[in-house]
């Protein structure tokens, strides 16, 4: 019997939400959705934070996900840039809770080593490496890089859950590629 599972991928924001959706079926990785949330167009903070509550409570009921990976909060000069996007990361976080779905955050660094090997790569290397290693075709890649940035969160979950290949752990995405070419397209 082949085991399922759903991983709901957010990158947080008060201007654009990205989220990703993964389906990982007998460990192997595959995108189900992906896409962005406009919220530049509301004026109110507020409001912005009730959009992103029910976004995030309509994927849950559309995708059903067992986990949600979050891109946490990065520091940053501007404290309240700082405070709204951790209030958006937070409302995002209360429909997950509210749906009892286990949350899992991880820095951007994280994510971005998770995915290219360099956590200073930019945003364009994240979506490169994201379509090559998901075999997402070009016409299904958006423009909006929050829309890869959700994604990469929630496969950076997925490996940082414990890729196994029979029993094997591996220690990161380097060690895991050398150990299993047929598995990445180059």
């Amino acid at each position: 019997m082949q085991k399922e599972r759903i991983i709901l991928g957010i990158d947080p924001g008060t201007q654009v939400m990205g989220y990703g959706i993964l389906r990982v079926l007998d460990n192997k990785p595959s995108l189900m959705a992906m896409g962005v949330m406009q919220l530049g167009k509301y004026g109110d903070h507020y409001l912005k934070l009730a959009k992103i509550y029910a976004r995030v409570i309509g994927l849950i009921e559309e995708f059903l996900p067992d986990e949600l990976a979050i891109e946490s909060p990065f520091f940053g000069k501007n404290v309240q840039s700082m405070l709204k996007l951790g209030r958006a990361q937070g409302v995002a976080m209360a429909a997950a809770i509210s749906r009892d779905i286990p949350i899992f955050e991880y820095a951007p660094l994280k994510i971005k080593m998770a995915i290219t090997g360099n956590g200073r790569a930019a945003k364009e290397q994240v979506a490169y490496m994201l379509q090559k290693i998901l075999h997402i075709p070009d016409e299904n890649m958006l423009p909006q890089l929050d829309a890869t940035d959700g994604l990469a969160a929630a496969l950076c979950h997925f490996y940082q859950s414990g890729i196994t290949a029979g029993d094997k752990k591996y220690r990161d995405w380097k060690d895991f590629a050398s150990h299993n070419q047929d598995k990445v397209r180059k």
